[in-house]
């Protein structure tokens, strides 16, 4: 069942001129029909430089929403409506105002795990592999980082500014803790930690490296270690093992899993495909807001 599905979506992808995008968190059978997989980010500026008319995108909905945002002469589809970011949604652009409001004026510095509507309020954006390069590039000493505490905590260790955070977090990796890590390290001694900076602050002091889900393939293909204990969501595991199957990965913890990522399924995305259904599509003054935020940063980034 599951080839037969998986044949009908790589046909009608070619009968739309479509283009399937699957986040690194995704569902194993999601990443292996993909045409390109990865992180958000990176997934919307490679889409943008194909000549698909239309993107499928496998993530949740500020993913598709950037999509929108780096392409907006393309269809962008979401194969599933309820696909939420549990971070993305603790910030708005009116609570951001009225930060801005108590703060003083200063730069926003937003992670891309947001959405459109506080790209379009921000003056800058970054990934999680280049937050700490955004920062250093702003003249200005005081900044405002939003939404996720964790990242920019990581950030403010790494620069002389002087950085507010917003409150906002990852909830999958919020939770991971210095127990479950060093549990994991007790069970597996030879293995290098490596953690996504939106975990703790104390989760990150344990750590190796601290690295994007791209970053953690990257390393793990160049490393001369054997074995690693993945701090991200668990799906990155696959990725991970699929491109190094001579090493060994392991869960930092077995609670790492995003309901969100895991709800689309290969069914989800042939209904997605048939029926041209969920589109994406930021409103043109916002998009214009955000796409600025958005150069800026691959300006920083040399992309």
């Amino acid at each position: 069942m599951t080839e037969t599905i998986a044949r009908e979506i790589r046909a009608l992808l070619k009968e739309r001129n479509a283009i399937l995008l699957a986040h690194n968190y995704q569902r194993p059978e999601i990443q292996d029909i993909a045409d390109l997989t990865g992180d958000s980010l990176e997934l919307s500026i490679k889409a943008a430089k194909t000549d698909a008319d239309v993107i499928v995108f496998c993530g949740v909905h500020f993913m598709a929403e950037t999509a929108s945002i780096v392409s907006p002469d393309k269809t962008v589809l979401m194969p599933r409506r309820d696909t939420g970011c549990p971070m993305a949604d603790m910030i708005t652009p009116e609570a951001l105002q009225a930060r801005l409001a108590e703060l003083g004026e200063m730069p926003v510095v937003t992670y891309v795990n947001s959405p459109a509507s506080v790209k379009a309020h921000s003056t800058i954006c970054c990934t999680s592999a280049n937050a700490v390069a955004v920062v250093n590039s702003l003249a200005e000493d005081e900044i405002l980082m939003t939404p996720d505490r964790n990242l920019c905590q990581y950030v403010a260790s790494k620069t002389t500014k002087k950085i507010h955070c917003w409150a906002g977090y990852c909830p999958i990796h919020d939770r991971l803790s210095t127990g479950e890590v060093l549990n994991a390290k007790a069970v597996h001694p030879e293995a290098l930690f490596i953690a996504h900076p939106e975990c703790r602050p104390e989760v990150l002091a344990l750590a190796d490296a601290v690295l994007s889900t791209s970053g953690m393939l990257d390393f793990a293909k160049h490393s001369v270690h054997r074995s690693f204990i993945v701090g991200t969501e668990e799906g990155l595991i696959y990725p991970l093992q699929k491109a190094n199957p001579n090493k060994s990965f392991y869960r930092a913890s077995d609670a790492m899993v995003c309901e969100d990522m895991k709800r689309t399924t290969l069914e989800d995305v042939l209904r997605a495909i048939r029926t041209m259904t969920y589109e994406v599509k930021v409103a043109d003054k916002v998009c214009r807001r955000a796409s600025k935020a958005v150069e800026r940063m691959l300006e920083v980034s040399g992309r």
